[in-house]
């Protein structure tokens, strides 16, 4: 019965914490695609069950003003807010007019890297360049072909051109492959 306290009207807001916090104030609001339409939520939820007391006459009918906000009434008073999800529902994305910062995260913490589209005519000179770039770094590089049999043919064009370098795939037994995968750690070749 709290709107007697606070000397509100029927149907107004209930008192609420963004009452008391600075106007330059920042909301963040995580997983916000569920913690969102939960805000909605809790008032019908509330308001169910309070309706049914009240219209028993197990409370009195004031008792519906003390109630969470409803959705409109918390998206008119909320201040500048910080929307988190990874998977944004319509309001989030409708609430950017399409200007969001997408950060794709993989469970490792390790970002995705750039991707950079280049020619197929030179991809083989490309990657030799790349690969000579890498090794002076003193990195190795981690090449993908589409079959075992590129990867030997890769592997022994390279090897021809002075580039350290062995090939990995399923015909290698795991003895071997551990192997491989120590010699790569311990830099016996720059590229696998």
């Amino acid at each position: 019965y709290s709107r007697y306290l606070t000397g509100r009207a029927p149907g107004e807001p209930p008192p609420t914490l963004f009452e008391f916090i600075p106007d330059n104030a920042i909301v963040f609001a995580d997983e916000s695609h569920v913690s969102v339409p939960q805000i909605g939520g809790m008032y019908r939820g509330d308001y169910r069950r309070k309706f049914t007391l009240a219209e028993h006459g197990f409370r009195l009918p004031s008792c519906m003003d003390n109630r969470p906000l409803k959705f409109e009434e918390w998206d008119a008073m909320r201040p500048q807010s910080v929307f988190v999800s990874a998977t944004p529902a319509s309001w989030e994305l409708e609430q950017t007019g399409g200007v969001f910062t997408e950060q794709v995260i993989r469970p490792t913490g390790l970002l995705d890297p750039q991707i950079e589209i280049r020619p197929v005519e030179t991809q083989v000179d490309d990657l030799l360049d790349e690969v000579r770039r890498v090794s002076a770094a003193g990195y190795r590089t981690l090449c993908t072909t589409l079959t075992k049999r590129m990867a030997e043919d890769l592997t022994e064009y390279m090897h021809e051109q002075g580039i350290r370098v062995r090939y990995m795939h399923s015909d290698i037994d795991t003895i071997e492959r551990i192997e491989i995968l120590r010699d790569l750690r311990l830099g016996a070749f720059d590229v696998l």
